[in-house]
C-alpha cells in the first residue's frame, strides 16, 4: 500500500500544515508521512488500509511522535481488551457518552461511527450524545453509562455504584475498564479542544449507509 500523505492538503503559510476545504485538520503543524519516523508511518499506513482513510486523530497527534505513540498504545491497549465483560459497542458508548458531556466533537462523530457499526443500532449513539439520560438504553447500558459519567465528572465513587454494576454482571475489574475508558477520553477529549481537531467527512456516513465493496 502507497503511503498515506499526511501533508496532501497543505496551507501557504506552514510547510506540513493540514488544511482541508473547510476547515484545517488542527490548528498546530501536522507533518507529512514520509517526514515520520517509519513505526508512526507503519500505524498510520495499517489504520488507512483498515479504514479506507487516516483519521484526522493521527494526523493531529503526529505532531508530537512519543505522545502519539504513547496515546495509541494506551489506547490499544484498553479499546482492544479481550477480557472482561465490555463488549466493542460497550466501549464505545462510554466514549460517546463522556465525550458528550467534555462537548468533543471529534470523538462524538468520531466513536459514534464506531458504536453504530459495532452495535448495528443506527440512532442509539446520536440519542446518547444529545442526552444519554433521555436515550433508549438497556438497564445494563444505562448503569455502564452512569459509572463512566460519575467518572468524567470527577464525582465521588461509592460502594453503591459497584454494587449497581455487580446487579448487571459487571466486576470491580469491569469498572476498573470502564473508568478507565472514560479517563482515557477525558485526555483524547480535551487535545482534541486544544487542536481544533475536526471529524473525516467518512465518519459522518459511517454505520449508517452499507459500505460501499472494493
Amino acid at each position: 500500500m502507497a503511503p498515506v500523505m499526511l501533508g496532501s492538503s497543505i496551507s501557504h503559510g506552514h510547510r506540513g500544515f493540514c488544511i482541508g476545504t473547510e476547515h484545517p485538520i488542527s490548528r498546530y503543524p501536522v507533518p507529512n508521512q514520509e517526514d515520520l519516523p517509519q513505526d508512526m508511518q507503519d500505524t498510520i499506513n495499517e489504520v488507512a488500509e483498515r479504514s479506507g482513510f487516516v483519521p484526522n486523530v493521527f494526523k493531529a497527534l503526529s505532531h508530537r511522535p512519543d505522545e502519539f505513540r504513547a496515546f495509541f498504545r494506551y489506547y490499544d491497549v484498553i479499546m482492544g481488551k479481550e477480557t472482561g465483560s465490555l463488549t466493542k459497542a460497550d466501549k464505545e458508548m462510554i466514549v460517546v457518552a463522556t465525550s458528550s458531556v467534555n462537548n468533543c466533537l471529534y470523538c462524538i462523530i468520531s466513536h459514534s461511527a464506531l458504536f453504530r457499526i459495532y452495535s448495528k443500532n443506527r440512532i442509539l449513539a446520536d440519542q446518547i450524545a444529545a442526552n444519554w439520560e433521555c436515550a433508549e438504553l438497556d438497564s445494563r447500558q444505562r448503569v455502564i453509562v452512569e459509572f463512566a459519567i460519575a467518572v468524567c465528572k470527577s464525582e465521588t465513587i461509592t460502594e453503591e455504584h459497584f454494587k449497581k454494576l455487580e446487579a448487571h454482571g459487571l466486576d470491580r475489574e469491569d469498572a476498573w475498564d470502564i473508568g478507565a475508558i472514560a479517563s482515557l477520553f477525558a485526555l483524547s477529549n480535551r487535545m482534541a479542544h486544544l487542536t481544533d481537531m475536526r471529524p473525516n467527512k467518512e465518519f459522518y456516513l459511517m454505520g449508517r449507509v452499507p459500505k460501499e465493496k472494493k
